[in-house]
């Protein structure tokens, strides 16, 4: 339980690291408020009321290999009820559908010539073998992939797939980001999703922070931030002011320099990395059309880059078949501005072009839904230049996704960033005046 003689913290931003970080800070004693814009918390793990069940607005999944999120998921007690199962991913490459799993698979995936798939196979059981010891963070992922793979490889897959994700930079991303992927995955197909979904990871952070004597407030919008002697001092809506001792902000560097106070804003980082943002359309479906989890789009005329069959890791819902297409995008750009409605139609089209299977009925619901900050990219050399997770000078520490690098950004890694930042918060002095 918090002691209500202990320095007050507050935490912005209720997705998983600023709920991960204010259960970790309360069940330490520390009195602990959570402060939250939206009317929901989650982040990205945020959801949607459907009948009597709620879904997610995005696509997640847990991997073996999240050891940060599962541990905490111990804590909650839910590490039990994870299910676990075997996923498979497929391709689609000019409109054709390949499966994409074993080495006859790949021997079959005929938008490579036989050379290429050959080349592909070894260099795929090779590949983090063939990065230790190299300075992957100064390395263009471009040059790497170009130079082990070969040109047809990189211009007919890899491209497309690392330009969906990353935008017009792609090929400066550091290699060091595919060297951690493959990390995180280990080649391994096995994937976890929780009963009841991520709202009720959600649903029992919020629990156990508050029985330790923490506070989580939603609809409660940071509008100001600034940092004076030992204290920050945060005015919310309404004309509320809090202070505490510290803060511990999770929202993506831009939108806290917006926040700011000008003394506070000289403080931050000086250099805002650029994000991509997401365009993400939830289908209902009445019939299944692949069984493949993950399956990347290419060269088909789509614009939606990937198709994730949530059903075939978390089963159907109430006999609907749920699939995810996305595409990652600049928050600017015609397609994230353009009208949900125009979206979902034009992308029920492209689904059914894909799967025709559907015919004409075979979409029952679709909603689209947009989140602007959610995968930074990083230039290269970002190690040297990622920034500290304390604001010298200030009682202000930084968990964003600016900071999880060189780990891929997800609920694991970012679990881990507020373990790391809460310890950080263990041996932080007072905070200096500002000057």
């Amino acid at each position: 339980m918090t002691s209500p003689d202990s320095p007050h913290v507050a935490v912005i931003g209720g997705g998983i690291c600023g709920l991960a970080a204010a259960h970790r800070l309360a069940h330490r004693g520390t009195r602990v408020t959570l402060l939250e814009s939206s009317d929901q918390l989650g982040g990205l793990g945020t959801f949607f009321a459907h009948e009597d069940r709620w879904i997610e607005r995005f696509y997640h999944c847990i991997m073996p290999s999240d050891a940060s999120l599962l541990a905490l998921l111990g804590e909650l007690g839910l590490r039990d009820a994870v299910r676990w199962r075997e996923t498979t991913m497929g391709m689609v490459v000019d409109g054709r559908h390949h499966a994409f799993n074993s080495a006859l698979d790949l021997l079959r995936f005929s938008p490579l010539r036989l050379p290429n798939r050959v080349r592909f196979g070894v260099v795929s059981l090779l590949l983090r073998r063939l990065g230790r010891g190299r300075d992957l963070d100064t390395l263009r992922t471009e040059d790497w992939l170009r130079g082990l793979y070969g040109d047809v490889v990189w211009e007919k897959l890899f491209a497309p797939m690392f330009g969906s994700k990353f935008g017009p930079a792609f090929g400066d991303v550091p290699a060091l980001y595919l060297w951690q992927r493959l990390g995180r995955e280990r080649n391994v197909a096995t994937r976890g999703y929780p009963d009841g979904g991520y709202k009720t990871i959600i649903d029992a952070l919020r629990a156990s922070i508050e029985r330790a004597g923490g506070v989580v407030r939603t609809s409660a919008p940071v509008r100001r931030l600034s940092s004076t002697g030992d204290r920050s001092v945060l005015a919310v809506a309404d004309g509320e002011v809090i202070e505490a001792r510290h803060v511990v902000s999770t929202v993506p560097l831009p939108q806290l320099r917006r926040i700011a106070d000008d003394a506070l804003a000289a403080r931050l980082p000086r250099t805002d990395l650029p994000y991509q943002g997401v365009v993400n359309a939830v289908f209902f479906l009445r019939q299944p059309v692949t069984e493949h989890y993950w399956t990347p789009v290419l060269h088909s005329g789509t614009e939606f880059d990937g198709v994730v069959a949530m059903s075939a890791l978390a089963g159907p819902h109430d006999g609907r078949h749920l699939v995810y297409v996305m595409h990652y995008t600049d928050r600017e750009s015609p397609l994230y501005r353009d009208d949900d409605t125009a979206i979902a139609a034009r992308w029920s089209a492209q689904l059914r072009g894909l799967y025709p299977q559907l015919g004409a009925d075979g979409i029952e619901e679709v909603r689209v839904f947009k989140a602007p900050f959610v995968e930074p990219v990083y230039p290269l050399g970002y190690l040297a230049a990622r920034p500290s997770v304390t604001v010298g000078g200030t009682g202000l520490l930084l968990a964003t996704t600016a900071h999880v690098y060189p780990d891929v950004t997800s609920w694991n890694s970012s679990v881990g960033l507020a373990n790391s930042v809460v310890d950080a918060l263990a041996v932080q002095p007072a905070a200096a005046p500002a000057r």
